[in-house]
């Protein structure tokens, strides 16, 4: 068993620092809003820091699941980060969805100090944390990706490594192109259900079983027809997403008109106050606007 610190207890990170702890690794927690922190300890046992360096020392792992680069990066070389507790051999294990250009700074910089740095946002949202079943996309060096990855199978049900750092956050922004596009086509589809007069369950049964059936299908149809977006994935967040696909494109030079077209429609939600929505509340567009 490893010691670990973990750095960042929202509604993913916390249940995914449990399943460590729960699967008999020493786990220090830290997070920004203390009472967090407290009540994660309560809950799993384990211990807690008041800073990420704190929570880093003697540690062997370092875990972050953290908002955005800017957050990533207080944490890790920021005042009281935790590379500076860190010493040679020792691996940082990012999940927070950031951007390709913040995981190859700090992998960089994790480097010269010889950390291990892996870049590994995931997918599977707050029900495929509570249950270990989070898919895992890995971008860094093969040897530290494969130190990291038994420690990670407490939480995912499939951990992978896409390439150098940067990679894990380049798969992540492609998943999340594909999602926006098919929540689009379905809130579309159960919005033309409603309108011809079908009973959108029915016709949600059928063509799951065919070739239109999909993740966002079985998990979010349901509700969208229910008007229920009060869970899952905030529009927020997946605004934050978009931006950086939409950013990096422009350095690609990849066309991404659906993407961008999706991102705007999020926007129109959040004028709406649906920031904290589900994403499948692009179905409020056609229908609360009526």
């Amino acid at each position: 068993m490893s010691k670990i610190a973990w750095i960042g207890l929202g509604v993913m990170g916390g249940p995914m620092a449990g399943h460590l702890q729960n699967a008999g690794h020493n786990v220090t927690v830290y997070n920004r809003t203390t009472h967090r922190a407290e009540d994660w300890v309560k809950t799993y046992g384990g211990d807690m820091a008041t800073t990420p360096h704190l929570a880093a020392k003697d540690c062997d792992f370092v875990f972050a699941c953290v908002g955005n680069d800017d957050d990533l990066r207080a944490v890790t070389i920021g005042d009281d980060g935790a590379f500076g507790a860190m010493g040679p051999g020792t691996i940082f294990v990012d999940h927070t969805t950031a951007s390709a250009t913040v995981a190859r700074e700090l992998y960089a910089r994790a480097k010269a100090s010889s950390i291990g740095f892996i870049d590994a946002p995931v997918s599977g949202g707050q029900a495929g944390a509570e249950n270990g079943a989070l898919t895992v996309m890995c971008g860094g060096d093969q040897e530290v990706f494969e130190k990291a990855a038994p420690i990670v199978d407490a939480f995912s049900k499939s951990c992978k490594l896409l390439g150098d750092a940067g990679a894990g956050q380049l798969t992540k922004m492609v998943n999340q192109i594909c999602i926006a596009g098919v929540v689009q086509g379905l809130a579309e589809g159960m919005n033309f259900a409603q309108k011809a007069g079908l009973d959108g369950e029915a016709v949600l049964d059928v063509i799951s079983k065919g070739a239109a059936g999909s993740w966002q299908m079985d998990n979010r149809g349901s509700t969208m027809l229910k008007d229920e977006f009060e869970f899952g994935f905030a529009v927020d967040w997946m605004r934050k997403d978009l931006g950086m696909c939409l950013a990096e494109s422009d350095r690609n030079g990849a066309a991404l008109p659906l993407t961008a077209l999706v991102d705007q429609f999020y926007k129109e939600v959040q004028a709406m106050g649906g920031n904290r929505w589900d994403t499948s509340s692009l179905m409020c567009r056609l229908t609360r606007n009526d």
